[in-house]
């Protein structure tokens, strides 16, 4: 059995999504803090950069956004990543992953869903939902 699968959101978790939408190849923002420095924690170490690093062990990480469906919305997002200090050795070896359909995954990091605990949100409560850089 391989390691559980983290769906990571792309735009307002990775990609601060500052402007807005502006089209499935346009990624005009910077990074969230920390995002890119958190990826690589959360992904095994390409041999391109060290071929002696110990045996990764945690959950594999793969990007799915409204972009995945498209081609080029996945290349962009590959690029900008790679723009914003990712090394290419991620995406040139497979390690980080960019399925065109949401995966089965463990857990999902989104910044537009309400967690679920039991009970159903209002509609009221679900048109007052804001995401966490908007509050």
């Amino acid at each position: 059995m391989g390691n559980p699968i983290i769906c990571v959101d792309f735009d307002g978790v990775i990609h601060s999504y500052k402007s807005g939408w502006k089209g499935v190849s346009e990624i005009p923002d910077d990074p969230v803090p920390g995002a890119i420095e958190w990826l690589m924690r959360h992904l095994p170490t390409p041999d391109a950069i060290c071929a002696m690093a110990p045996e990764y062990k945690g959950p594999e990480v793969q990007i799915y956004s409204s972009r995945s469906k498209s081609w080029f919305g996945r290349r962009a997002m590959k690029k900008w990543l790679v723009r914003h200090g990712l090394h290419p050795a991620y995406i040139r070896e497979g390690i980080l992953k960019f399925p065109a359909k949401k995966p089965a995954a463990f857990l999902t990091i989104d910044d537009r869903a309400i967690c679920f605990n039991g009970v159903f949100p209002t509609a009221e409560e679900m048109m007052k939902f804001k995401p966490w850089n908007k509050k």
